[in-house]
């Protein structure tokens, strides 16, 4: 299988949880806590993730230099876009309770948030799986668990809102689409590059990807669950560490 082509499959697959957050969402009631339970713990694993998976053979291939000004522009990148997209539609779009509003223009803010929650996450993929075929499963296992509570508590509001099944499935299914493109997107336009701009690139992701866990995964996971969020989130981070130890 070319390289592009497994990179888009695994970004699918990644994003696929997004149809199963909606089902959820869609036909049975979780209560915020629940959620919140997910999401700290995925908070965990994703960190662990982009610190061994991205970070460290980030800084194998390239300089500090590189590692740090792609992390950090990164993280400018991501903040400054969700300041501008910080609307009431998308300000929790990973909350489970009634803090999603019952907005006729919901479903296309709530799109625009999970597109820039996901092309990090899609991009690192990308590029994981071109520099030599290294994807850890528990990368592709972060970037699932957190989708699932993303789209489960935006289904529920939408819901609320009267949005229709058949807009659910075209939503998220379209969501899931366009992160396996943007995974293909990084294997093919940066998988040949040299490695320090790979590694550039990279660490890109991996900012941009560490500034949504602090900006929009921790923050809904501590609103319900602040007395436990960080032994969960801590519980997450030592399973991803053991899943990437049990590969090596």
């Amino acid at each position: 299988m070319p390289l592009w082509l497994e990179a888009g499959f695994w970004g699918f697959v990644a994003a696929s949880a997004l149809l199963v957050g909606a089902a959820l969402g869609w036909f049975i009631r979780f209560p915020p806590k629940a959620v919140a339970y997910v999401m700290a713990f995925g908070s965990g694993v994703l960190l662990a993730a982009l610190s061994f998976d991205l970070v460290a053979d980030s800084l194998a291939q390239s300089g500090v230099s590189w590692v740090a000004g792609g992390f950090i522009g990164g993280a400018i990148t991501f903040s400054l876009i969700n300041y501008w997209l910080n609307t009431p539609e998308t300000k929790h779009r990973k909350r489970s309770g009634h803090q999603q509003p019952a907005a006729n223009n919901t479903g296309v803010a709530i799109a625009a948030g999970t597109l820039l929650d996901g092309i990090p996450e899609s991009m690192a993929i990308g590029l994981l799986v071109a520099s030599g075929g290294k994807l850890s499963l528990a990368t592709v296992a972060a970037i699932f668990i957190s989708n699932i509570p993303e789209a489960l508590s935006s289904t529920a509001g939408m819901r609320r809102a009267g949005r229709s099944g058949w807009f659910m499935v075209r939503l998220w299914g379209g969501m899931a689409v366009l992160s396996g493109g943007f995974a293909i997107i990084g294997a093919a336009f940066f998988g040949s590059a040299p490695e320090h701009i790979k590694a550039l690139i990279t660490c890109i992701a991996a900012g941009g990807i560490f500034a949504m866990v602090v900006e929009t995964m921790i923050p809904e996971a501590f609103a319900e669950t602040h007395e436990l969020s960080g032994l969960i989130a801590a519980a997450g981070f030592i399973v991803a560490v053991t899943m990437q130890a049990l590969e090596a």
